[in-house]
Parts: structure tokens; sequence; C-alpha cells
């Protein structure tokens, strides 16, 4: 099944790919970029742009920086989350810090979640 999604995204989305944090690029070049099920990066879904999918494990990787902590953040991901979950997704979030602090675990559970859901 393909996800529906907005075309006019797709340029921003190749932009943000060029301009990925230092959080993102450290997540795809050291572990999803060579992970035996295939990730995309800034994939357009709908009218969003997720920082990772993986569609054999309808799966969705976002990385959160501090504008996801404050109450509109939290509300617009919640928000989001849920029309995702419509399709079948899950979303996994990670802020930025644990990225930075605890790679092993943010892989592991990355890892866990999509051999639960193949």
């Amino acid at each position: 099944m393909s996800l529906p999604y907005k075309g006019e995204l797709i340029p921003r989305a190749r932009e943000l790919r060029k301009e990925s944090t230092k959080q993102e690029k450290h997540l795809w070049y050291d572990f999803l970029k060579d992970y035996p099920v295939r990730f995309q990066r800034q994939k357009t879904i709908k009218g969003f742009i997720a920082d990772f999918y993986c569609a054999k494990a309808k799966l969705i990787i976002e990385l959160d920086g501090r504008q996801h902590y404050s109450e509109q953040g939290k509300l617009y991901d919640n928000e989001r989350s849920a029309l995702l979950g419509e399709y079948g997704l899950t979303v996994l979030r990670f802020s930025n810090y644990a990225v930075d602090n605890d790679f092993e675990s943010v892989c592991a559970l990355i890892d866990a979640t999509v051999k639960a859901r193949v």
C-alpha cells in the first residue's frame, strides 16, 4: 500500500536531507544507512515529512529538538502521531540528547521495534 503524500513537500524534504542535524547524520550514517531493513530519510507522508521511515516495519523515527518539548510542540506531535497511526504506522521519538548520550540504547530500541513489526 502506498501512503498518501503532498508532492509539493518533496523539494523541502530534499533540503532537509542536505541540512540534516548532527543527530540525524549520526543515526543515519552510523546505524540506519546500512541497517538490513531499508530506511528512508526525510520521507513525505500525508502533509508531513518524517525524519526516517521504514516501509517494511511501518515505522517512523523522529528526532526531537527543544521545540518539540513546548506545550504547542507536544500537542502537534501527538496529533501528528495519531494521524499517522491511522495508516498503521508507529512513531518512535527520541530526543537529540538521547542520540548524543545514549546512542546504543536508541539503536537497540529501533532494532527491537523493527524486528517485532516485520
